[in-house]
């Protein structure tokens, strides 16, 4: 049954928007769900927390007669948001509860309007003439990042879905988006690079990516490791970081490094979505000689910007996601590893590889087409793209 066929519930339902439930979740109020999607939907994909309690019942076990036992896993004392994929669904179920008294709202959108979440949190740091704001995507673990320099200003890693925002936030800051970059071809969002990039905006990819076929009908600007790109009052260092994908490219400015995909807070860089499981301890290996070699070396005062961050990742002082060099050679004992260990380490439980990632190389690549709502739809769920589910440094 679609969320369309479900008729409006009896008792009166108050809804929620995705936006107001994460500042719930993000401002640690306790929050209680009920997730009504099939079972095997939730366990791919679902809002979690460590102040968030998920309740997961199918909503077609409430179709038939239900009896009260369905009802018993949800408190009746705590206000509970409903949720399924669309919000029809969990609309008509929250209904259901409200008729047996229960303190309940649904979703609006359910889980496609979750997707559309995007935070924004600007980094603290020590230049005053450099702006640096990190955008939290909660649906999938996906950060891209609005550097501003003077007048001017570059996206990195921006995502499609939300490819207006970074033009209109560079704005308020009296700031022209002068670079839109990516660290890499992406397997699991569909890439805004290209629909950022105008005739003021330059879409800049690395050089090193190209031999993976990108086939762009946009111009692009393909850039070396060691190459600087200016921008205001400061430059963007290219550092080639491979292991990740062979492509993989980090850029510095001042004393943060956007490390893509290479490097997270909570864990490092899973070695498999490119060449798959043959080609996973050459890259390993690769990874290895890049962390210690790229990465490490650097001051341990330079700051680590990943692409992403897990459930099992936690917020620095000003609420980004990000962690020192030094802090993370200290808490990740991955990072100390030889490197057969490192090796045997990362190939021994990485996670599912993300959700339909062969589709989403193929659109970043420009080798298929999506449209605004296909690419969306591409990319719903976890983004898996670390070596681990749970995290890999120690208190």
């Amino acid at each position: 049954m679609s969320d369309a066929a479900f008729p409006s519930p009896d008792a009166e339902v108050e809804s929620v928007t995705p936006d107001e439930l994460y500042e719930k979740i993000d401002a640690g109020e306790s929050v209680t769900i009920l997730d009504v999607r099939a079972t095997g939907e939730y366990e791919k994909w679902h809002i979690d927390g460590e102040n968030v309690e998920t309740i997961n019942v199918p909503y077609f076990e409430y179709l038939d007669d239900p009896d009260d036992e369905l009802f018993e896993p949800v408190p009746e004392d705590e206000d509970v948001t409903v949720l399924c994929a669309k919000g029809g669904s969990s609309e008509y179920i929250a209904g259901m509860f409200a008729e047996r008294d229960y303190e309940v709202n649904h979703l609006e959108d359910g889980m496609k309007g979750w997707a559309r979440v995007l935070e924004r949190k600007e980094i603290e740091g020590d230049d005053e003439d450099t702006a640096v704001i990190q955008y939290q995507r909660p649906s999938s673990g996906c950060l891209s990042y609005l550097v501003v320099s003077g007048d001017e200003a570059a996206v990195i890693d921006p995502l499609r879905a939300f490819d207006e925002e970074y033009a209109a936030n560079a704005n308020e800051y009296d700031a022209d988006l002068r670079y839109a970059i990516d660290t890499h071809v992406h397997a699991d969002h569909v890439s805004g690079v290209r629909t950022v990039a105008d005739d003021d905006t330059e879409a800049v990819v690395p050089a090193s990516a190209e031999a993976r076929g990108i086939d762009y009908d946009e111009s692009y600007r393909a850039v070396e490791d060691g190459e600087t790109l200016p921008l205001g009052e400061t430059e963007i260092e290219v550092i080639h970081t491979p292991g990740h994908t062979t492509g993989m490219t980090s850029y510095r400015v001042g004393g943060v490094l956007f490390t893509g995909d290479g490097l997270f807070t909570e864990s490092v860089a899973r070695p498999d979505l490119e060449e798959g499981d043959d080609g996973a301890p050459d890259a390993a290996a690769m990874l290895y000689e890049t962390l210690q070699e790229r990465v490490l070396s650097l001051p341990d005062d330079t700051v680590v910007a990943p692409a992403h961050f897990s459930d099992a990742a936690t917020t620095a002082d000003d609420g980004t996601y990000t962690a020192t060099v030094g802090d993370l050679h200290e808490s990740m004992d991955v990072l100390s590893m030889e490197k057969d260990e490192f090796v045997e380490f990362i190939l021994s439980d990485m996670p599912p590889r993300p959700a339909n990632y062969e589709d989403i190389i193929a659109t970043n690549l420009g080798q298929r087409h999506a449209d605004d709502e296909e690419a969306f739809e591409l990319e719903l769920g976890p983004n898996n793209c670390a070596a681990s589910q749970d995290s890999l440094t120690s208190d």
